[in-house]
Parts: structure tokens; sequence; C-alpha cells
């Protein structure tokens, strides 16, 4: 099929005009993109941007959950152009290294939240999650292991869109039409108290329950076949969702019953945003492999890395010396202008103590998202923790029911946020996240929210107009 592009919208050789005609976006309804056009940003400056057109928008979600120190830090910038003036490019490969590489690697380790003895670099959180995949399979076999192969993800979470790292997300929209998940990816339960908990059950209980029907699905599988648990602190583009109380201690009692690694997914939670240095802290995890990115270099360059601990790297060392190589790697791994902004962006975190201004603006995003959201009509749950949270739009508060999906009810809040100023972030079942930058204050936290206010009303007004709510 040919598809021409709908000129009844776009200017001809406009910036729009020129994107449709040559960018194939993510995430994005291709077909639909042809008469609507994109939105061309052209600059930012804090925690906002600009469009071509002039219009400011708040930056609530911080990009891709990822902009933490906002969109104009000049040490960042700076820092790019010193390294790429030393040391523009070099590799990791046959063991070659640099020094920016070595120093970034060092922080790391300081800064883990369990005893980590190696790590690995990537360009983005979809290739180190696809990366600590291999590690896995090359680690057991390493160990003469060569049945324990499957990996757990959980339904909504969300870890990458290669193939494998695709089939661990629990989405069905990354799964539909990309024949995945591939054969060995299984999910569990998504821990999400609000829809899923029984009448009477408390979240405790819940919690067991969701650590229960792990064990039931390892037992299932077969406990030798059951390599990892992948797992978000908490879960980011599935919605926002925040693990029951005492979640993640009974579930790793379930893992380490069945020798089973517990693989946290540090890339949306890294770097402060629940309110300590990394999720796991927060959710009490003690993870055997730990993923990071976004946040690593506050989204100023591409980079990731996979963390891991003494027992998994002695494995990986053995195997790679019978094979003669570790037969892994990216030709940008460790690449020295992307660890030189990392490295900057580390310096900053601490200088600027940036956990202490999250400790302080995170609980005001809390208790502000609940003050005027909670009791809206169109709100059934308001949820986060630290500078990360998310409101649920349901048909029914009463019964948590959601709305009918062919409605686009949240798609449509996105669009009235844009309309007055914010650029959100729609999740499923009709979630609105919040993720801005870290450098956020809480006198632009309420300018965001005063924004979002209007265009949620806006949104109520015109669903009564059309019968939907009453």
């Amino acid at each position: 099929m040919n598809t021409q592009i709908p000129a009844k919208k776009l200017r001809p050789n406009s910036v729009e005009a020129r994107d449709v005609a040559s960018v194939l976006h993510p995430y994005t309804d291709l077909l639909g993109h042809l008469t609507a056009g994109p939105v061309v940003m052209s600059h930012g400056k804090g925690v906002r941007v600009w469009d071509e057109n002039g219009r400011e928008y708040y930056e609530s979600v911080a990009g891709l959950w990822c902009a933490s120190l906002g969109f104009s830090n000049e040490r960042l910038v700076k820092a790019a152009a010193v390294q790429m003036r030393v040391l523009p490019f070099y590799h990791a490969f046959t063991a070659k290294s640099h020094v920016p590489m070595i120093e970034l690697a060092e922080m790391l380790i300081a800064r883990s939240p369990v005893p980590m003895d190696r790590v690995f670099f990537a360009n983005s959180g979809s290739e180190a999650n696809d990366s600590a995949i291999k590690m896995v399979w090359y680690m057991n076999n390493a160990l003469g292991r060569t049945q324990k192969k499957k990996i757990i993800g959980r339904i909504k979470g969300y870890h990458g869109i290669t193939i494998a790292s695709g089939s661990l997300t629990g989405l069905p929209n990354n799964h539909r039409s990309f024949d995945i998940p591939l054969p060995g990816f299984i999910h569990t339960m998504t821990p999400h108290f609000y829809h899923a908990g029984l009448p009477g059950e408390t979240e405790e209980q819940f919690a067991t329950r969701c650590a229960e029907e792990l064990d039931k699905l390892i037992i299932a599988e077969g406990p030798e076949t059951v390599a990892a648990f992948w797992a978000e602190p908490i879960m980011g583009a599935g919605g926002v969702i925040l693990p029951p109380a005492g979640y993640f201690p009974k579930i790793q009692a379930v893992l380490k019953k069945h020798d089973v690694l517990m693989v946290a997914d540090e890339v949306i939670c890294g770097f402060w945003r629940t309110g300590n240095y990394w999720g796991s802290q927060t959710l009490d995890i003690e993870p055997d492999i730990l993923v990071c990115a976004k946040a690593l270099s506050a989204a100023y360059m591409p980079i990731s890395a996979v963390m891991v601990n003494e027992r998994v790297f002695a494995a990986l060392a053995d195997e790679s010396h019978k094979i003669g190589t570790f037969g892994h790697g990216y030709t940008y791994s460790g690449h020295p202008v992307a660890a030189a902004v990392a490295i900057e962006t580390l310096k900053i975190y601490d200088e600027i103590e940036i956990g202490a201004h999250v400790g302080m603006v995170g609980p005001h995003l809390q208790s502000e998202l609940r003050r005027r959201f909670a009791d809206h009509p169109l709100v059934g749950e308001v949820r986060g923790i630290g500078l990360i949270g998310a409101m649920e739009l349901v048909a029914d508060k009463a019964a948590h029911r959601n709305f009918d999906p062919a409605l686009k009810i949240g798609p449509r809040l996105v669009k009235l946020c844009e309309e007055n100023g914010v650029i959100g972030r729609g999740l499923p079942n009709d979630s609105l996240a919040f993720s801005p930058p870290l450098i956020i204050t809480a006198e632009e936290i309420d300018t965001i929210l005063d924004r979002v206010s209007k265009a949620l009303d806006e949104l109520l007004s015109q669903l009564r107009h059309e019968g939907v709510v009453a």
C-alpha cells in the first residue's frame, strides 16, 4: 500500500510535514500520525520544554522518566564536550579500556544497594535487560544446569523492547503482532492490591498470596528449569504500581527456596526516584543482578549498566575462560563520552544533595496528588512514593471498574493536559503518570497539578455532556 501524506492539517514543506514524510515514530499510531503530525520540540530549560511555535510545556514525566536534571544542565554539556576532545570513542572489546568506563564502574559498585562485583555497560534499558538475560543463561550453562533457563516476569511489568526483554515485558501491546513472548518467558500476577485484592484481605495477606502464586508457578514449571525472576521495584510503564506491604521479602523467600536469581530492574526507580538511591532500598530488595539506565546520565547520553554479584561473575568468568571469550557486547558499551556524562551526573547528585531535595519535594507531590485528586469523580486511585506517582481514572469508584478501553479516556486526558501546557504520560487502565525531573521545586509541582486539575475537570465536563458519566 502506498500511503499518501494527508495535506489537510500539515503545511507543505513545514517541519511537521517533513517529519511525517520521513520518520517512523516509536509507540505511535503510525497511520494516525500521517494526519495528526508531530509536536516538534525546539528547546528546553529546567523542567520545561518549548515547541517550535514557542508554546511552553511543563514536563511532568521527565521525558521518558529519564531527564532527572532537567533540560539545560551546562555541566553535563561541558563533560561531553571535554571528553569528545580527549577521546571521542573507544571500545571495550578484547580487554580494551579507558578511564571514564573504569571510573563509572567503580562509582556504581560503591553506590550499589548490596555488594556487587562487576559492571557491564550497554546503551539502553532494553539492551541492559537483554544482556542480563543472556548472562543468566550463560551462568547456568557454566554451572552445568542446562535446563535452568526460564525467566519469570510479571503481568504489566516493563523491561524493554528487544525480542528477549520484550518477551519478559508483560504488556499486551508489546507482544501483539510481534510474535512474542518467546518460549521460556512466563509471567506471574501483578501485585496491584487496588484491583487484585480480595474482599477483607489485607495488603500483607495479598502479598502472601502473590508469593504463594509465584511458588506454585515455579513448582509447576519445575524449579530445575526456572533461572531468574525480574521485577521493577515500582512498576513504571505498567501503571506506577507499588507492591503491597511485605511483598518483596516474601517473594525473595520463594526465590531462595528454589535457587532462582532476583533481578532488580532499576531503569526507572534508580538514582533517588523513590526517595532512596535505589528502589531496591525503598522496597527491601536484595538483587543478584541490578539493571539501571535513564537517570544514570540524566538522559543526556544513551547509557545503561548491568551490575552482577560475585556469584554471577564467577560463573561468567569460568565459562568465558573455557570458551576463550565472553561473546557478548556492543560497539558502544561503555562509550567514553556517555560514561563521562554519567560520571558527572553522579557527581552532581552527590554535590547538590538531590536525595535530600527529593526528600522534601517528593512528600509534597504525594500529598498534593491525594488532596487534589483522590475525591475527584473520575479518579479511583492515587498512588506513588518519592517523585513517582499516578492517578487512575475509573468508571465506577466503588467497584474499582475501569472505563471501556475503546473510549480512550486516558489518551483524552493526556491530550487535554498537553493543551493546558503539561506533557503527560498515559499508562494502562487510564492512568496518568507523574515522574518529573528530580530538580523540580514545590512551586513547579503546584503549577503542573493546577494545569492537570483544569484538564481533568475539562474531561469530566466532556464526559458528562456525552453521557459517559453522570
